[in-house]
C-alpha cells in the first residue's frame, strides 16, 4: 500500500495486486485497503471506498474521509465525470490500433463471481482501448472504461465479441492460475475535488 495524496477530505492510494479493496465475507477476508487506511485515518467513515478494483488488479483508488464527500464522489462516478485509465498486457496480437467495445453481461449465478455475456438481461459495459505495443506474443493496451461493471475490462478483453485476447495472468477468463500476477493496473484517475471543485489528476505507472 502506498498513499499518493491525502487531505482532510480524500485519500488517494495505490492498491497492490493481491489485496482486497474492501472487506469480504469471513474473518480471513477482512484485511483490505480500506481497513488499512481506516487504521491511519481514524475519522474515516465505516465504508470509505467510492469504487473498487478486483483483488488481482493493482493501481489507484480514491477514498472519502466524510460521508458528505463519499456522496459527492459517488455522484461524480454515477454521472461519468471521473476519468479512469488502465494499462494491461493481453495474450495474443491485437491487430487494430484503437477501438471501442460494447458488451452487456451479468453475474453467472451458478459460477460466482464470474460474469457472462447476456445481451438481453445483462447490463451494458463500454470500454475504449488503444494499442501501445506488441511484444513476445502479447499486446500492451491502454484501457478506458466508460462504465464500471464487475470484471468489465477482463471480460471485454477475453470475450470473442471483444478483443478475444485475455489479460495475461487472468485466472477467471484467461490461462492464468490463481495466485499468479494479473497484468492489469489502474494507471490514471481524475475527478473534481469534492470541496473546491479543482480538477485533480493522479498517475501511477504500471510495474510490468
Amino acid at each position: 500500500m502506498k498513499i499518493i495524496f491525502a487531505d482532510e477530505y480524500i485519500v488517494v492510494a495505490h492498491k497492490p495486486g493481491g489485496l482486497l479493496s474492501v472487506p469480504g465475507r469471513g474473518p480471513e477476508k477482512q484485511d483490505c485497503l480500506s481497513a488499512r487506511l481506516r487504521r491511519i485515518y481514524l475519522d474515516m467513515p465505516e465504508q470509505p471506498a467510492v469504487h473498487r478494483l478486483d483483488m488481482a488488479t493493482s493501481g489507484l483508488l480514491v477514498f472519502a474521509r466524510t460521508k458528505a464527500v463519499h456522496r459527492n464522489l459517488s455522484c461524480q462516478f454515477e454521472r461519468r465525470e471521473v476519468e479512469k485509465f488502465y494499462e494491461a498486457v493481453v495474450e495474443g496480437f491485437v491487430p487494430q490500433e484503437t477501438g471501442e467495445i460494447r458488451l452487456a453481461f451479468r453475474l453467472d449465478v451458478e459460477n460466482r463471481p464470474l460474469q457472462i455475456y447476456d445481451p438481453e438481461r445483462g447490463k451494458p459495459g463500454i470500454t475504449r482501448w488503444q494499442r501501445l505495443a506488441v511484444q513476445d506474443r502479447t499486446t500492451r493496451l491502454r484501457l478506458q472504461p466508460l462504465t464500471g461493471r464487475t470484471h468489465q475490462l477482463r471480460l471485454h478483453c477475453a470475450h470473442h465479441l471483444g478483443l478475444n485476447c485475455p489479460i495475461v495472468g487472468d485466472f477467471f477468463y484467461g490461462s492464468g492460475k490463481d495466485g499468479t500476477r494479473m497484468l492489469l493496473h489502474a494507471t490514471d484517475l481524475a475527478f473534481h475535488h469534492p470541496q473546491n471543485g479543482e480538477w485533480l489528476q493522479f498517475h501511477s505507472p504500471a510495474q510490468f
